[in-house]
């Protein structure tokens, strides 16, 4: 008697520096966006083989460690937090991270050569982010064990140099392994990326946009709508571009004068002071923090203060109309909601897909 049983097909991984170091099953990263990068999200993006990273600059210490713990109680693949290197509290978030033994700290902003050495003393693979070659080279020199470097197109606060010209200069400057991000959605996009010398790529907007996401269905309807041109770039809300949907408080934002725009600001200040419990004088020294030098007015002051407030608004709460909505361009050409494991499982195939079509190649 024979066995007609059909064995199944075993596709070829796409390895890479990226899955070597961090051990995933795919060179894919889920970024760590505020409100939006919770345990659900993280979790569904790590059993589907890429590497979810948590945000935790909206969440307080204990919020942290609930949070790393709910993931690992959900999957035992890896998966990493991302931190504010300036936050007055870094010591104790970097504590949580090694005693609860997540694999990997990113970082929004550079973090010290102190931070990184400790990090790395304790086994935990450091991947910070940036916008420009030089910042690559800093954390490189300090010991990052890799780096994202977003592009122009990327959603939040982003450069004006696109991904394309970007990234080819990292990839010439640094010896460790590179992370695309800013216009990446699918696998297309991921061959692209590792033909600059990237060892894989990470998306925002993309995952944000998933039914494992937490983000409310009257928002994700906002993102789905949108056309490449709804998306842009202001530095209305806290004095530095950051790339967005554009929204009812956007354009009320772009059309106020500094009186108009402060009185806004001191509303907002005020709800997120109450959620947040911090003083008025904490908000404020909160605020000029972010100026790194900036020429801001006090509205925008207060208003990168109390950003994370203005983002909760849509994230969270589903005010479309009065919350920021962070957006990658790439918002304009994405039209449904996989779930993570089906996403991954696309980009993959159409990468190796393409891979298998390119002249002279074999995937």
């Amino acid at each position: 008697m024979t066995d007609d049983r059909i064995e199944p097909r075993i596709e070829p991984r796409i390895e890479t520096a990226l899955t070597r170091l961090v051990g995933v099953r795919h060179p894919l990263v889920q970024t760590g966006m505020g409100w939006v990068a919770g345990p659900r999200l993280v979790s569904a993006a790590a059993e589907a083989g890429a590497l979810g990273i948590l945000a935790s600059a909206t969440m307080t210490v204990g919020q942290l460690r609930a949070a790393v713990r709910e993931v690992a109680s959900r999957t035992r693949a890896p998966f990493g937090v991302n931190l504010r290197a300036d936050a007055a509290d870094a010591g104790d978030r970097v504590r949580i991270i090694v005693e609860e033994g997540v694999r990997v700290a990113s970082f929004a902003l550079a973090p010290s050569r102190e931070l990184i050495a400790r990090l790395k003393d304790a086994g935990v693979v450091v991947i910070p982010s940036v916008g420009a070659r030089r910042h690559a080279e800093k954390v490189a020199a300090w010991g990052a064990d890799a780096v994202i470097v977003q592009g122009g197109e990327g959603g939040g606060h982003t450069g004006s140099v696109a991904t394309s010209v970007l990234l080819p200069q990292v990839v010439d400057a640094v010896d460790i392994p590179v992370i695309a991000a800013g216009g990446f959605f699918d696998g297309r996009g991921l061959v692209a990326a590792l033909a600059y010398g990237a060892a894989g790529i990470a998306m925002g907007t993309r995952f944000l946009l998933t039914s494992d996401s937490t983000v409310p269905p009257a928002v994700q309807a906002r993102y789905l709508a949108a056309a490449v041109g709804d998306i842009t770039v202001t530095t209305k809300v806290d004095g530095l571009p950051h790339r967005m949907l554009r929204s009812e408080l956007v354009e009320e934002l772009e059309r106020s004068g500094r009186t108009a725009a402060l009185l806004h600001a001191v509303r907002r200040a005020a709800s997120f002071r109450k959620l947040s419990g911090l003083s008025w004088g904490q908000l404020i020294r909160d605020g000029l923090a972010m100026k790194h030098g900036r020429d801001l007015s006090w509205s925008q002051v207060l208003l990168a203060a109390n950003t994370p407030m203005l983002l909760r608004a849509s994230m969270v709460e589903g005010r479309t109309d009065l919350g920021v909505m962070a957006s990658g361009q790439v918002a304009g050409v994405i039209g449904d909601l996989p779930s993570c494991a089906e996403l991954v499982d696309r980009i993959m195939a159409e990468a190796r897909a393409t891979l298998a079509g390119l002249p002279g190649r074999q995937a």
